[in-house]
């Protein structure tokens, strides 16, 4: 079957790519591909030319040089080739794309993120197979998937499949939690794929699959969708003896059989042990955690986040991953993500992998909307539970009681909790803490109001920095160092007393809690 270069432009290699020239000439016959590395007319006496060529060339050593670029393309287009198609972040130069369109050279812009491999594969792929795939592996696997008769259901039909075609499979959750395995070699593990999944990003890759090479074991990632929800599978060639394209129509094949199966996935054993600790059903978390493969021992902090991206959160989880030896296992609902950071069997935990985890939760704060609450340094399961009651009461109202923070710990979200206590039962207790402060309504009350306020943002807000509280005040440092004073003056006491700030820093959050609640 004649392949042409409109052909090739439908594969998904080509899916972002722009024809900027000659499109009378996208009839071209395409029966091979390669690339084009000269830099010079004098180099390219290494291309005979082949009128069923596509070349592909980034103009290494002469991208800016758009006089050189357009030599070259007359050399090629005397020459006869297919079609150019050019990697070139900068853009391609108005004058070569009227050469282009002048020689009649079907000229293509690619995209910046593609590269050449992906290209020469599909294409390949194209030229050799077409639509017609080798009947050892489409054949013999659809033989299997659909032999309602031998098996009971899709998870006996496909692992003979994978027994047959020398092929494993792995579906995913949303959440990279290992639903189905299908295991008929074992070189690497899956906690090393799902680990190299994460670090490509494949969750962006809503179209294509995408090749990842795990310890010599080549697998390849897609999305899949089942009973609406959707799931990503990976498929991994043991002896590399299929092509990307094969690869692709082995999955949708598999995908067409889940449906004709009725496949309903089993639980995300990960997902709900998570879902069991936020509702706080421990005793449901303590049933889940052998299927889910969870030791309480193993779990060094659970965190909630709001208001980062998809994309960010797991480019940062991802090189954390990677570069700390930690296994972070999360849900995630639009912008919210609840979630637990794990160690391996092999670790043993301590001062510096708790610092490790405080280390990624401020790198993902650098998005002003972002907030991060955690709690790290738990004991078991149990731990894990109250962690998770403290984060849901108390993460609404620490913003407000520390509303310059993006990353919240334990200290805030305790503090808050047992302000959100006091604030309830009111009484004996909260009248002590509120009476604290009368002494800033013996002042004038403009006075007064000033000093509690320059009093809560150092507090609070600046550490108990005279600096920082000036530059959240707009004020000079000397102004606050006069300030506090005088609200040591008004108090009778020095405020950083350590006898003193315990009781200062409640009073002042109940009075901020209240302004929230009333």
């Amino acid at each position: 079957m004649k392949v042409t270069v409109a052909d090739c432009l439908e594969l998904d290699a080509f899916a972002k790519a722009k024809v900027v020239a000659a499109k009378v000439n996208l009839t071209n016959e395409v029966k091979s591909i390669s690339v084009l590395d000269a830099s010079s007319e004098d180099e390219l006496c290494f291309y005979e030319g082949d009128k069923t060529e596509i070349l592909l060339t980034g103009f290494a050593g002469v991208q800016e040089d758009a006089d050189a670029q357009c030599r070259i393309l007359h050399h090629i287009a005397n020459r006869g080739y297919a079609a150019l198609a050019v990697y070139h972040s900068g853009g391609l130069s108005p004058k070569l794309i009227e050469a282009a369109e002048r020689e009649t050279m079907p000229l293509i812009q690619m995209p910046k993120d593609a590269g050449y491999s992906r290209a020469i594969s599909e294409v390949m792929d194209r030229v050799l197979y077409g639509d017609n795939f080798r009947n050892t592996l489409i054949s013999n696997t659809v033989f299997h998937l659909l032999n309602f008769e031998k098996h009971s259901n899709f998870q006996s039909a496909v692992r003979e499949a994978a027994i047959s075609n020398d092929f494993q499979l792995i579906i995913l959750s949303e959440d990279f939690n290992p639903i189905l395995t299908v295991e008929t070699r074992h070189k690497a593990t899956i906690a090393d794929a799902i680990k190299l999944g994460k670090e490509r990003n494949v969750e962006s890759d809503a179209k294509a699959y995408t090749m990842i090479d795990v310890n010599g074991v080549l697998t390849y990632w897609g999305p899949v969708t089942i009973n609406n929800e959707k799931y990503y599978m990976f498929i991994v060639d043991n002896e590399d003896s299929y092509t990307a394209g094969e690869i692709t129509k082995l999955a949708e094949i598999i995908e067409l059989a889940m449906g004709m199966w009725k496949y309903t996935p089993e639980r995300d054993a990960k997902a709900e042990f998570i879902k069991a600790l936020m509702r706080g059903n421990k005793s449901l978390a303590y049933t889940l955690k052998d299927e889910a493969r969870i030791s309480g021992d193993d779990i060094l902090s659970v965190f909630f986040s709001k208001g980062i991206s998809t994309e960010v959160e797991s480019q940062v989880f991802s090189e954390f991953e990677k570069q700390e030896d930690l296994n972070i296992m999360k849900i995630t609902e639009g912008d919210e993500t609840y979630g637990m950071i794990l160690t391996y069997e092999d670790n043993v935990a301590g001062t510096d992998l708790k610092n490790s985890c405080v280390q990624l939760f401020n790198r993902l704060k650098g998005n002003k909307g972002a907030r991060i609450f955690h709690v790290t340094g738990l004991n078991g399961i149990e731990g894990a539970g109250d962690a998770y009651r403290l984060i849901s009461e108390s993460w609404s109202f620490v913003q407000s009681v520390f509303p310059y923070k993006r990353v919240f710990t334990k200290y805030e979200l305790t503090l808050v909790s047992n302000c959100i206590n006091i604030q309830i039962q009111g009484g004996f207790v909260k009248k002590n803490y509120i009476e604290l402060l009368e002494p800033f309504k013996e002042a004038s009350e403009n006075k007064g109001k000033q000093l509690l306020e320059t009093l809560e943002t150092f507090v609070l807000d600046a550490g108990m920095n005279s600096g920082k509280t000036a530059e959240f005040m707009g004020i000079h440092t000397n102004t606050v160092q006069y300030r506090l004073k005088k609200i040591n003056e008004l108090l009778g006491v020095e405020i950083t007393g350590n006898r003193v700030i315990p009781g200062l820093t409640m009073a002042l959050a109940l009075k901020r809690l209240e302004r929230v609640v009333n």
